[in-house]
């Protein structure tokens, strides 16, 4: 994990969403970019934190944090390349990323992305044992993961 390098991490933002447009639908805009203006706050308000995932010299994800200063921190994004998924580097960086802000934790995801329903329990039972739950939405994201860390 590095310091959020902005251009690497609006390539993969798109990339992101680009695979998250399987599961929660909707095309490019007219410039083939997905949402870019989401990124805005991201770099420019002191609430949220960005990591950028590296493996070697090779950009492999990234991941947005918000609410540092409020009641509990919000994962707000968080991606790894296919390429590099299934290696453990996920698990790695979230444990990671999650250490360096202690306290309540909400993560969310889509529950017809099976992939992630099973990585996000596994980090929630890895990082906070029994002590998590798990709430359903009616709108995307689907489902809400909570938990606190020391």
């Amino acid at each position: 994990m590095s310091a959020a390098d902005r251009p690497t991490i609006e390539r993969l933002w798109l990339m992101f969403r680009h695979d998250m447009a399987e599961f929660q639908g909707g095309l490019p805009g007219p410039d083939a970019t997905y949402h870019r203006d989401r990124l805005r706050p991201v770099f420019e308000d002191g609430d949220w934190a960005a990591y950028l995932f590296t493996s070697g010299d090779r950009p492999v994800g990234f991941s947005f944090v918000r609410g540092l200063s409020g009641p509990a921190r919000v994962l707000n994004s968080f991606f790894v390349v296919r390429g590099a998924r299934r290696s453990g580097i996920g698990m790695e960086v979230v444990r990671e990323v999650i250490s360096r802000h202690p306290g309540p934790w909400k993560i969310a995801f889509q529950d017809s992305n099976t992939a992630a329903v099973a990585f996000w329990r596994r980090v929630a039972t890895e990082i906070a044992g029994d002590a998590w739950t798990e709430e359903p939405e009616d709108v995307p994201p689907d489902v809400w993961i909570s938990f606190t860390t020391a």
